[in-house]
């Protein structure tokens, strides 16, 4: 196996997890992640809105959410959102392989269910999952798996088929 243990990956989330059965998904990856990586979640507050918000105040609210993921972001920064690129399970893992090389941690970004400030988007390469729409719950245990296969591919493992 090699040895990432001085990695670290930072998930930094708008929004918690509300649900018992999401919070126990994303539990099992970190657990299964501990091998690889200093894996952390940072879980940042979203911005209260009005029931029917303008544009000026979701704009508003994105830029304040994005002040605060780019104030926990760490080494490469990758915001996950619809403009992003999409890649296999293999490319993923080829990605986050190319982020150990040199600042020592990256950082995934995922928003409100607003998505992600302009300043967000334009601070790293963005990744999309799907052209589908996910709520940001699933997507967060979606990546956690992506996460744990692609360290499953790089060692090789037989996880990945």
């Amino acid at each position: 196996m090699e040895e990432f243990l001085v990695f670290t990956v930072r998930l930094v989330c708008v929004g918690k997890l509300k649900e018992t059965y999401w919070r126990e998904a994303v539990a099992e990856y970190e657990k299964r992640l501990r091998p690889f990586c200093k894996f952390e979640i940072r879980e940042l507050p979203e911005e209260r809105l009005p029931s029917d918000p303008s544009s000026a105040q979701i704009q508003a609210a994105l830029e304040r959410e994005g002040e605060a993921i780019l104030k926990q972001s760490a080494g490469q920064l990758i915001p996950l959102c619809i403009e992003g690129k999409q890649t296999g399970s293999e490319g993923f893992a080829r990605r986050l392989s190319a982020a150990m090389q040199s600042p020592g941690a990256v950082t995934l970004a995922i928003g409100s269910s607003y998505g992600l400030s302009p300043h967000v988007k334009q601070a790293g390469e963005g990744l999309s999952m799907s052209e589908m729409t996910f709520p940001h719950q699933l997507a967060r245990v979606m990546l956690c798996e992506q996460l744990y296969r692609a360290f499953q591919i790089l060692n090789h493992t037989k996880y990945h088929k």
